[in-house]
C-alpha cells in the first residue's frame, strides 16, 4: 500500500501548526468540601487508576454509591457516598478514596435524567449527571427561546430543589463534521468530509478505523484525499442513538498503527481502550483546530441535535462523554485520548469554538468497540508520521494535511480561525467549511445525508495544505510533552 495512503491509519493529525503535545495545564474546579471526610487517607492514582477503582467501589457499596470524579489537582479519586453507614465509608476510604456524603442518588439522578427525555426532548437542548455537584447539569443552546426555553425551564424546575442545574450557551449544538487525518467522500450535491478517529481490527481480523456515526450515515466510500479514489467503505454505522462508525480498509495489507500522529515528529502510542473519568484531562486532536486539552465534565450525557433531515425533528445521541476541550466546524470524528495513551473518545459534536469555549460531547471508544466487536489497532509500524492524508484547505479555517516530510511553518498554524474555509459557523447548517473557494460552497445538503455535510466545500483544495509540518512548530496553547508516550 502506498506510504500517503497508509499515513491515513494514524488516528489523528499529522498537519498542524502546533508540533508540540501539550501537558495538562488546566483543573477542573472541585468542590470545597470535597475532601473533609477523609482527607489524608486517600491515595495518590493516576486517572486510569483512578477510573478502576471507581468501577470497584460502584459494585462494591451498590445503592449507596452517587458517583464519583477525579481531582486532578491532589490525584485522588472522590467518591460519592448517599444514605452510606460507617462501614460503607470506611470500606472506600480502606480502597483509597476520599468519601463525601451527598444527597442525590445515582437513583435519583438517573430518574431525574428520565424525566428530561419525556418532557424536554428539544433540539439544541443536553444534559448529564455531574457528580462534583451531584446534580444533573442541563444545558440550553442559543436556539433554545420563547416556549422551548420555558417548557425546559419549567421542567427542571420541577425535578424539585438541588435536583438540576439549568444554564445557557452561547453557542449552537452541531455535528463537527471533519477533522483529525482528513478523510474524504463524494454524495449527491457535493462532498463530506470527516476525520479518522482510532485504528482497529476489525472482528474478521481486516484492518478498519473507528469515526463519527453521523459521517458512515452521510457516506459509504471514504478516501484519503479530496476526489481521490476510495480506500476504505463504511462497514457499520449508528446515528443518531449512538454516533460511531466502523469503516474497513479496501485493502487487507494496509497497516494500521495503534497511535495519534501529534506532529513534529511525535506519536503517542495507543495501547488500550479507556473509560473516561470526571475530572481527568484528556486531549482531542482536530484538523481545524489543532490540538487542546481539557476536563471531562459529565458521562452518559444526552444531546439533542436539530436534525438537518427533518425541520421538525431532533437527533438524540445518548451515552456520551461531556467535555471542556474547545472543537470548532471541521473536527468531527477525531481521536480523544489520555496522556498515558487511553482511546477515550470519537468527537460527536458541541457548541462554542476556540476562542470562546463551549461544551463538547463524544461517542466513548469502549462502547463504540463493544457494539462493533472491533480490538484496538495491530499496533504495526505502517507509515507513522508519514506524508499525510489529503492536502486541501480544511473546513473552518483548518488547513489539511500535506507533506509533512520536513519543518513546520509556525505561521501555518491549523488552529488559526482566519483561514480558508466556511465563513458561517454558528448554525447547523454550515458545519464542514468550505474548500480553497468559498464560493463553490455545496450549500445545503441536508437532504443527503444525517445532518453532517452542509456546507460541505466542493472547491479544489488540492495543493492548499499547510506544507511541511512534521519538524518544529509552535503551539497557540503553551506547554509541550517532550518524547512520545
Amino acid at each position: 500500500m502506498p506510504k500517503r495512503k497508509a499515513a491515513i491509519a494514524v488516528g489523528g493529525v499529522a498537519a498542524l501548526g502546533a508540533a508540540a503535545l501539550l501537558l495538562p495545564n488546566a483543573h477542573a474546579s472541585q468542590d470545597k468540601d470535597q475532601a473533609a471526610d477523609g482527607a489524608g487517607t486517600a491515595k495518590t492514582l493516576k486517572a486510569t487508576e483512578a477510573s478502576g477503582l471507581a468501577a470497584q467501589l460502584q459494585k462494591a457499596l451498590g445503592d449507596a454509591f452517587a458517583g464519583s470524579y477525579y481531582d486532578s489537582g491532589k490525584q485522588q479519586l472522590v467518591v460519592n457516598v448517599v444514605n452510606g453507614d460507617s462501614n460503607t465509608v470506611v470500606q472506600a476510604k480502606k480502597a483509597g478514596a476520599v468519601v463525601r456524603q451527598v444527597k442525590n442518588s445515582t437513583r435519583d439522578l438517573k430518574a431525574a435524567a428520565g424525566t428530561l427525555k419525556t418532557k424536554a426532548t428539544i433540539p439544541g437542548t443536553s444534559w448529564a449527571v455531574d457528580p462534583r455537584t451531584n446534580k444533573v447539569l442541563v444545558t440550553a443552546d442559543s436556539t433554545v427561546t420563547g416556549a422551548k426555553w420555558n417548557r425546559l425551564q419549567s421542567t427542571v424546575q420541577g425535578l424539585g430543589t438541588g435536583m438540576a442545574t439549568l444554564k445557557k450557551s452561547a453557542g449552537t449544538f452541531k455535528t463537527f463534521v471533519s477533522g483529525g487525518d482528513a478523510i474524504f467522500s463524494q454524495v449527491q450535491g457535493g462532498g463530506v468530509r470527516c476525520s479518522l478517529g482510532f485504528n482497529v481490527t476489525a472482528s474478521d481480523g481486516s484492518p478498519a478505523f473507528l469515526t463519527a456515526g453521523h459521517c458512515g450515515v452521510a457516506a459509504k466510500d471514504w478516501s484519503d484525499s479530496q476526489n481521490g479514489q476510495p480506500i476504505a467503505t463504511v462497514d457499520q454505522a449508528k446515528f443518531p442513538g449512538n454516533d460511531f462508525s466502523l469503516v474497513k480498509y479496501n485493502d487487507a495489507s494496509t497497516q494500521a498503527p495503534s497511535e495519534v500522529n501529534t506532529g513534529n515528529g511525535q506519536t503517542v502510542q495507543i495501547t488500550q481502550a479507556a473509560d473516561a473519568t470526571v475530572g481527568e484531562t484528556v486531549f482531542r486532536m482536530g484538523s481545524t483546530t489543532g490540538l487542546h486539552d481539557g476536563q471531562v465534565t459529565g458521562l452518559d450525557a444526552t444531546v439533542n441535535f436539530q436534525s438537518e433531515t427533518d425541520p421538525n425533528g431532533v437527533d438524540t445521541v445518548n451515552g456520551l462523554i461531556q467535555t471542556n476541550v474547545c472543537a470548532e466546524p471541521g473536527d468531527s470524528g477525531g481521536s480523544l485520548f489520555t496522556q498515558d495513551g487511553g482511546a477515550v473518545g470519537l468527537t460527536s459534536g458541541g457548541s462554542g469554538d476556540c476562542t470562546s469555549g463551549g461544551e463538547t460531547f463524544f461517542q466513548p471508544v469502549t462502547a463504540a468497540l463493544q457494539a462493533t466487536g472491533a480490538t484496538l489497532g495491530n499496533g504495526g509500524n505502517g507509515a507513522g508520521g508519514g506524508n499525510g492524508a489529503g492536502g486541501g484547505n480544511g473546513a473552518g479555517g483548518g488547513n489539511g494535511a500535506g507533506d509533512q516530510s520536513g519543518s513546520a511553518d509556525p505561521s501555518a498554524s491549523a488552529s488559526d480561525p482566519s483561514g480558508s474555509g466556511a465563513g458561517d459557523q454558528s448554525g447547523a447548517g454550515d458545519q464542514s467549511g468550505a474548500g480553497a473557494d468559498p464560493s463553490a460552497s455545496a450549500g445545503d445538503q441536508s437532504g443527503s445525508g444525517a445532518g453532517d455535510q452542509s456546507g460541505s466545500g466542493t472547491g479544489d483544495q488540492s495543493g492548499s495544505g499547510t506544507g511541511d509540518q512534521s519538524g518544529t512548530g509552535s503551539s497557540d496553547n503553551g506547554s509541550s510533552l517532550t518524547g512520545s508516550n
